[in-house]
């Protein structure tokens, strides 16, 4: 019976494990996110960053703002979903993040013209640990936001 048990942990392990794999596989970056959506390669909308754009705005100028808040929405939530399975913080607090860059997410023109310092780095524009739009907290890879 124990040894059942030990093999039903492991088993579980293994596939949060793969789970945990498969999604930093689909993780997309800001870049990434917008190129699918306006049809431009990373290395247009990279050189179209470094002359000051944010993706924000490429997906604006684009018409995809909304899809762009979107997918960028997705993304943040599957990666608080997976810190509250990793034990990492817990739902409450994963929520309150979450609603927190809803609320910001939902003021945010693409511009990263708001400030964003809400002292935990949520919303639009240079905010804490976040620069970008309804994000912070350090969330993704280090790849920065839609500014």
């Amino acid at each position: 019976m124990k040894g059942k048990k030990i093999i039903a942990i492991f088993t579980v392990v293994g596939i949060l494990s793969i789970m945990g794999i498969a999604y930093a596989a689909v993780a997309k970056t800001p870049a990434e996110i917008v190129s699918e959506l306006t049809g431009k390669t990373t290395e247009e909308l990279y050189a179209q960053k470094q002359e000051g754009k944010t993706y924000g705005t490429i997906a604006k100028e684009n018409e995809v703002l909304d899809e762009f808040k979107a997918q960028m929405m997705e993304q943040k939530k599957s990666i608080l979903d997976q810190r509250v399975a990793d034990g990492k913080m817990t739902q409450e607090q994963a929520t309150e993040i979450y609603d927190n860059m809803k609320e910001r997410q939902a003021t945010c023109d693409g511009t990263a013209s708001g400030n964003g310092n809400s002292g935990a780095g949520f919303g639009c524009g240079n905010g804490g640990k976040g620069r970008n739009c309804g994000g912070g907290q350090g969330m993704g890879a280090g790849r920065g936001g839609n500014r």
